[in-house]
């Protein structure tokens, strides 16, 4: 049996060249919808993620002891 006969070409799938339709305004929404959630993400993390009851430390590292 010949396989090469049974594989559809790239010519044959219906989306080959462009997105049309349907399928056009899916990848538009998916992108639009990951674009809105990254920018709540990042006005939410940019407004509540300072800290003001942090423990100031002010212990400065000092260089280890070489043997």
């Amino acid at each position: 049996m010949n396989n090469a006969n049974n594989e559809p070409t790239l010519e044959s799938i219906g989306d080959y060249n462009t997105l049309k339709g349907s399928k056009k305004k899916i990848v538009w929404s998916v992108i639009l919808v990951g674009l809105v959630i990254g920018a709540v993400y990042a006005t939410l993390n940019s407004n509540y993620s300072n800290v003001d009851d942090q423990i100031k430390i002010n212990d400065p590292i000092k260089s280890a002891e070489r043997k």
